[in-house]
């Protein structure tokens, strides 16, 4: 009953959203990294927040670093849906979330280097996370994959509250109806791809330094080989990383291969979630398993990545 008192709610919240998102004009206009046409409101993944603020407010404020570093992230992600704001805000106030989420995690009473490896898996992660958010459906999928292995996995290692990933999940599964069609009601932007990747970060982080296993970052592995190949190809070309494009696999799949765009984001979290199992159940084996496991799947994954970006590139780009 609480979840679903918890799911109503956040969908109640959501419409109230729309109605502020259209008094206001917080829309999304398509631009050159979009695959989208119609005018969108922006930023419906603020769903995601709400969600965990629910339970930060219902445990008794558990995790209050965290949630400090949370909510500075979700508040200049949603100013700069409306306002674009400086590079320099955004990346002093990611600096500090991030710094926020380690000490949340006592990455500072490890080795200095520990800190420094987080922070820069921690903010690459974030941003290929956010600019993954591309076509309608993606986000929400990918989402509530990698949220349901972490879910699994917390059953059995306890690493993190349960209800914090069943919260942010119900309010994926909100966002999921309105994003999840062909003509979606709105788009997370920034404010709601940031949010749930420094929620699911905080939650992986946690299993990871649990367990002390690090095959458990392969619950990314599907955005992690899209995002890293589509970079690599992008300096290869000499192309600025930074600025809007639509050069990821599943954009070239979306537009140019006209492949159904909600079939391709339900696809990229199948995948994951499938790629998921199989780490949970390599996770028992012994280390050797593990790292040939690991590269199997990497060097596997990479190269049918590869042979499918090349084949759309040269047949619809006439390469």
């Amino acid at each position: 009953m609480t979840y679903l008192t918890i799911f109503i709610t956040l969908f109640v919240l959501e419409l109230l959203y729309f109605r502020v998102a259209d008094r206001f004009n917080i829309i999304d206009k398509p631009n050159e990294r979009s695959s989208h046409t119609a005018i969108t409101l922006r930023g419906g993944g603020i769903i995601f927040y709400v969600g965990a603020l629910a339970y930060f407010i219902l445990s008794g404020f558990q995790y209050p670093w965290f949630f400090l570093g949370l909510t500075m992230m979700t508040v200049v992600s949603f100013l700069d849906d409306i306002l674009t704001l400086s590079n320099r805000i955004r990346l002093l106030v990611h600096f500090t979330s991030v710094l926020l989420m380690t000490y949340q995690l006592d990455v500072f009473e490890m080795p200095w280097y520990y800190l420094l490896i987080t922070f820069i898996v921690v903010v690459g992660v974030i941003n290929a996370y956010n600019f993954m958010d591309g076509i309608n459906g993606i986000t929400a999928c990918y989402s509530l994959a990698v949220g349901g292995l972490l879910m699994l996995v917390n059953r059995e290692v306890n690493f993190v509250a349960q209800d914090l990933l069943a919260y942010t999940m119900l309010g994926v599964l909100v966002f999921t109806f309105f994003n999840f069609r062909a003509k979606a009601k709105c788009f997370a932007g920034d404010v709601g791809s940031v949010a749930i990747a420094y929620i699911l970060l905080f939650a992986l982080g946690s299993l990871i330094i649990k367990t002390g296993n690090l095959l458990y970052f392969l619950f990314l592995t599907v955005y992690g080989i899209d995002a890293v190949w589509t970079i690599i190809r992008r300096l290869y070309l000499r192309e600025n990383i930074f600025e809007a494009h639509r050069s990821h696999l599943y954009q070239f799949l979306g537009n140019e291969a006209g492949v159904n765009k909600l079939l391709i984001s339900f696809l990229y979290g199948a995948i994951q979630f499938i790629i998921g199992l199989a780490v949970i159940h390599f996770a028992n084996k012994d280390v050797t398993t593990q790292w040939i496991f690991a590269l199997v799947l990497l060097g596997g994954s990479s190269v049918l990545y590869l042979i499918s970006k090349t084949w759309v590139i040269c047949k619809y780009f006439r390469i």
